[in-house]
């Protein structure tokens, strides 16, 4: 399939970014499972020119049921589209997915619900998609969709970014390079970039004194797969790629010792009856690794996974879930993980499907939350 214009591919002027996954939007699953509903939440949104205008980076809360209301917007955080916590969840940091210029912006929370800007740091491209903190705390990691490049920063002990230590640029065979999401790997010794221009994954190693990256594995996927974002099973093994481009989950085996994915089937998201076009957004995973998640663009739905063989296989789970709004470019399943917090970018609206932890099954939205071009939310 051939790819999209990225501003056309929105229906807006700003751009798009989406790892979901065991980690929960930055946090660790021991993390995840100490916070409690009515915690703060934070939604990004998109502020570049164009209908409708975003507010950035808001601050919400759920203290009545799962329904998020809005308490206050942060400003001086445009086009905020990925967020991601330091390990002791004092920090937060953001994407400014500017076109051409992009930047990455950190926010002290030791008051959850008061952020307060620290720092802003160029992420030398363009459209910073997505962005993750090093374990060691040292190193903030993000990935440039529009110049398919990957840039590191270092973090200081008080969360101000200083100036780049490395930048790493992808180069497409068949298609400009677009990188679209940047993690590490459960061990922590490995960073992977997922680039959906390139069709492929990148496993980089990491050295913690210079901040220096050096390839150590490429793992092309087909032509026109478009790789989008990758979430990891929580026993460490295995991967799940969601594509873009064909509307489908690539499951991978990976050796951490390694350090090198290695792709072993491919299962659909959506049916084959389906008309389309349909273009995968957010992959997650539930905590306890039984399930795993994948929001829909196009048929507006959340498909739902079964995990089999200890994480080595996915079975999708009868007919997908609705996502309750248009384009549903993120979710990520709530502190509790009783339902998902659902990120409908083009109807403006952020949704929550309550979920049953025996099934898995996702039920009919509830508890609409109108946030222009939103793009993400994350909690902690």
């Amino acid at each position: 399939m051939a790819e999209l214009p990225r501003r056309l591919f929105l229906g807006a002027a700003g751009a798009v970014a989406a790892v979901g996954a065991a980690s929960l939007a930055g946090l660790s699953p021991a993390q995840a499972a100490r916070c409690k509903d009515g915690r703060v939440f934070y939604v990004g949104s998109y502020t570049s020119p164009g209908a409708p205008v975003g507010r950035g980076l808001d601050v919400a809360t759920a203290s009545n049921g799962p329904a998020l209301t809005l308490d206050h917007t942060v400003g001086g955080v445009p086009d905020a589209s990925w967020f991601a916590f330091s390990p002791d969840g004092r920090t937060l940091f953001s994407t400014n997915e500017g076109d051409p210029n992009g930047n990455v912006t950190s926010l002290d929370v030791k008051d959850p619900a008061k952020p307060r800007k620290i720092s802003t740091q160029p992420s030398r491209g363009s459209a910073p998609t997505h962005l993750c903190v090093h374990p060691s705390g040292r190193y903030l990691l993000t990935a440039n969709y529009g110049t398919g490049s990957v840039v590191v920063h270092p973090i200081g002990r008080d969360g101000k970014l200083g100036a780049s230590t490395d930048l790493v640029v992808h180069h497409g065979a068949e298609r400009a390079a677009h990188a679209h999401q940047v993690v590490v790997d459960p061990s922590g010794r490995w960073v992977l970039a997922v680039d959906l221009g390139a069709d492929s994954v990148y496993v980089y190693s990491l050295d913690l004194k210079t901040g220096k990256l050096k390839q150590n594995q490429q793992l092309k996927l087909p032509s026109g797969a478009g790789p989008r974002h990758l979430a990891f099973h929580p026993g460490g093994r295995f991967a799940y790629i969601a594509q873009e481009l064909r509307p489908e989950v690539t499951v991978a085996t990976w050796d951490a010792a390694a350090g090198k994915l290695t792709a072993s089937s491919v299962v659909p998201a959506v049916d084959a009856s389906s008309p389309g076009p349909n273009y995968p957004g957010e992959i997650e995973v539930s905590a306890d690794g039984r399930f795993a998640y994948v929001s829909v663009r196009g048929e507006n739905t959340v498909a739902t996974f079964t995990v089999k063989g200890g994480g080595s296989a996915l079975e999708r789970l009868g007919t997908n879930a609705t996502a309750g709004g248009d384009w549903p470019r993120h979710l990520v399943l709530d502190p509790g993980q009783r339902g998902a917090y659902v990120s409908n970018q083009r109807s403006g609206t952020v949704t929550w499907l309550p979920r049953d932890a025996a099934s898995g099954k996702l039920g009919a939205p509830q508890g609409v939350f109108s946030v222009p071009s939103v793009a993400t939310v994350a909690f902690r």
